[in-house]
């Protein structure tokens, strides 16, 4: 499947993120420890917020590890808010379209999983998709029909709720297929501001999903790290494998649940499709 991280915090280097750390992202997209897949070379992607409400996006076909451009880009990126993905394909094509994260207007959206079966329900899915956004879809994936689901059952003004909706749509549609335990996903969604992160399957066994301890509880364990001295109050990462070689910094996200990472305080929600 795949492997991806979100970042918020201090504007902070996307080399610092992506390329530096022990078993960083790109480790990860060679010799993934915990996912479905050792590999994950089927493109990749980042998205970041810089100058302006919309975040940038720069993806590619090629393997992350392998791709000369991200290397330079990398060195001069410094966000508050970056995703990054490396995507291994569960059918559909290898294609810049499909690569995470994906963007509608001021959103992000990337996910690691799939819809069980999803050339079956395609097409049910498709019709409830808003038809005032149904043109910006770009590519081919389950994983974009989720995010327009999602933004179709009201994302932008109830991002936990909508995807309450979109995912209860789903395990709907798939049961009028016959289609068993249809969800596995840990998604992540930002709007510049705040992230949203869900680890859900219908069958109560997720994809991996972990985020970072309170920074100053990592200051405490890891005095004489300089990344860490470095970071801000606010500071928070959420993986799909742990990075670094720094134990006790990670705590699982719980199975079933949504996690909100916005100024001040956070949250962990339970996640309850809605039919």
């Amino acid at each position: 499947m795949c492997r991806w991280m979100a970042y918020y915090g201090d504007p902070i280097l996307a080399e610092d993120l992506i390329f530096r750390p022990v078993h960083s992202i790109i480790d990860q997209s060679l010799d993934s420890k915990m996912g479905a897949t050792t590999t994950n070379g089927d493109g990749f992607g980042i998205g970041w917020y810089g100058e302006g409400p919309e975040p940038a996006i720069y993806k590619n076909i090629s393997p992350a590890w392998n791709d000369a451009n991200l290397h330079e880009i990398a060195r001069q990126i410094r966000s508050p808010l970056l995703f990054a993905h490396v995507r291994a394909s569960t059918g559909t094509a290898v294609q810049r379209s499909n690569c995470h994260p994906f963007r509608w207007g001021r959103w992000m959206w990337m996910h690691n999983g799939v819809l069980a079966n999803f050339h079956d329900m395609k097409r049910d899915l498709m019709l409830h998709v808003d038809p005032t956004i149904y043109a910006d879809m770009e590519g081919s994936t389950d994983s974009e029909m989720l995010f327009f689901l999602a933004l179709s059952f009201g994302l932008t003004d109830d991002p936990v709720g909508a995807v309450e909706r979109a995912v209860g749509l789903v395990e709907k549609v798939a049961a009028d297929h016959g289609i068993v335990h249809p969800v596995q996903m840990t998604v992540a969604t930002a709007n510049g501001e705040s992230i949203w992160i869900f680890r859900y399957s219908s069958e109560g066994k997720s994809r991996s999903l972990f985020f970072s301890l309170n920074v100053d509880r990592l200051k405490e364990l890891y005095p004489d790290n300089e990344v860490i001295a470095r970071a801000g109050e606010e500071t928070r990462l959420v993986v799909s494998e742990p990075l670094g070689n720094l134990p006790g910094a990670w705590n699982e996200v719980p199975e079933s649940s949504v996690g909100v990472i916005r100024p001040g305080t956070d949250e962990m929600l339970p996640f309850r499709p809605v039919a």
